[in-house]
């Protein structure tokens, strides 16, 4: 790959790779997404405080209101981070709706306690391992309503049984979590740029769509390649953006405006997740095991794990459905994904998967598997295998890291060649601290969470852009 390419690659993917920030302000719309209601713009501390003062009592122990400011923090960062609704076209970033978000009062007090906590807090988040997107810490009260995440009343028994803040977050949402701490805080502004991107363009955003779609294009292979994401707006750029408008049903005019920036922003972001879905979902042979006739509220086991995967693929690509853990718990949040997905199918809305809403379910997710071409399984990069890699260590996922390091080394100039023999050894060392240095990470030379999520991103959407398919496969009509 000449070195022009070479350079142009690294300055789309240091754009793209940024790191969760805390915002100064977030935009709260004061009722549902589709409602009339106003807008209002508040400090990201005032919002967490006022949250935290509405879902908590000043009164519970101080661990227990800790573990819930943790948990909306988290919420709330992605869904800044992700422009989760910025993205569908709003001008906002949360709502204060419980049906979709965290109770939020324009007016309402908050309580010094909460307050106090929240500034010893506000910029830290928690995190999945391996990722680097703020966890959605789904929560509910415990009591009238579930959910698959944190249960509020909950922390409050296991702060007087001693449980400590983060030892709480993991009761409810897993061993795998990590906690983030001293996070920058930044003037935050929507990646829309100021202006439309047209024909003869150049800058950064350019740059970052040319990555997006190239990597899309791996999924949805009648998007052509742009041969060189150099950040200048050509005909190559403007014939992507055509088809891409032609698949998602958008005005076809070739230009960037709100509308197809975030629409791209959507399918790349889904793509990305299938990707996640594959690498840590079921086996083949586990998918692919039928399931009793009725499924229902209060079953457990692997065949809800297998109807929760099946859920999770199609709602990547359906914004009318949400996700939910692979818990193999058939729960309230199961029923309710269930539900939804019956009633935009046009079947009878019980909540229950019988042979009918099974079949159906199946259907649609076999037929975005096999609309995908064979491209989008491989070069599925793995998750953090949960140990800290450094000089001495030894092993398959040393031996994994390498691969991916030679991956890089194909497109950045500051990254060489390692010898994949699974020995963490002084080479491996020193192009971990290039890569470290090009992505603004914490020069270490060690493999941590974090450098491991940007190295594996990396290694997704060079593997993702590369490769170059004949053809529309059929199969289920994405978004319909």
């Amino acid at each position: 790959m000449a070195k022009e390419m070479r350079e142009a690659f690294r300055e789309a993917m240091t754009v793209n790779l940024n790191l969760p920030t805390i915002p100064e302000t977030i935009t709260v719309h004061l009722g549902a997404p589709d409602s009339d209601a106003p807008n209002v713009t508040v400090s990201f501390i005032d919002y967490i405080a006022n949250v935290a003062s509405n879902e908590v009592y000043p009164t519970w122990l101080s661990n227990s209101i800790s573990a819930n400011i943790l948990a909306i923090i988290s919420f709330t960062l992605n869904r800044v981070y992700t422009e989760f609704y910025r993205a569908r076209g709003y001008d906002f970033d949360i709502t204060s709706s419980t049906a979709y978000d965290q109770k939020f009062s324009a007016d309402g007090p908050t309580f010094e306690n909460v307050s106090l906590l929240v500034n010893d807090l506000f910029d830290s988040y928690i995190r999945r391992q391996g990722f680097v997107q703020p966890l959605f810490a789904q929560y509910c009260d415990g009591i009238e309503l579930q959910c698959p995440g944190l249960s509020q009343w909950g922390t409050l028994e296991l702060a007087k049984q001693g449980y400590l803040p983060f030892d709480i977050l993991k009761y409810y949402y897993g061993d795998d979590i990590e906690l983030v701490e001293n996070v920058p805080i930044r003037s935050m502004e929507e990646s829309f740029p100021k202006d439309p991107l047209r024909l003869g363009d150049t800058g950064n955003d350019v740059r970052t769509l040319q990555l997006r779609l190239n990597r899309i294009s791996a999924n949805y292979p009648s998007i052509p390649k742009i041969a060189l994401a150099n950040g200048i707006f050509l005909n190559d750029t403007e014939d992507a953006v055509l088809e891409f408008q032609r698949i998602f049903s958008l005005e076809r005019d070739g230009i960037v405006g709100r509308a197809t920036w975030y629409k791209v922003l959507t399918v790349y972001n889904a793509v990305k997740k299938l990707n996640e879905l594959i690498s840590e979902g079921l086996t083949l042979e586990d998918v692919s095991q039928q399931f009793p006739e009725v499924l229902k509220y209060g079953d457990r086991g692997l065949y809800v794990s297998i109807m929760q995967y099946y859920l999770n693929v199609i709602a990547t690509f359906d914004t009318n459905l949400g996700d939910i853990p692979i818990n193999g718990v058939y729960d309230d949040a199961m029923v309710q994904l269930v539900k939804d997905f019956q009633r935009t199918r046009g079947l009878l809305v019980d909540g229950i998967i019988g042979k009918q809403t099974g079949d159906e379910i199946y259907d649609q997710y076999l037929g975005i598997i096999e609309s995908l071409p064979p491209s989008s399984f491989e070069g599925i990069a793995k998750p953090f295998p949960g140990v800290t890699l450094a000089i001495g260590a030894r092993g398959d996922s040393v031996r994994t890291l390498q691969e991916y390091i030679n991956v890089l080394a194909e497109v950045y100039d500051e990254v060489g060649e390692v010898a994949e023999d699974g020995i963490f050894g002084n080479n491996t060392r020193d192009n971990v601290l290039a890569i470290q240095a090009l992505f603004n990470l914490t020069r270490d030379g060690t493999v941590d969470a974090i450098t491991w999520a940007v190295i594996a991103d990396a290694y997704d959407d060079i593997i993702g852009g590369q490769y170059r398919n004949e053809g529309q496969y059929p199969g289920f009509k994405i978004g319909e």
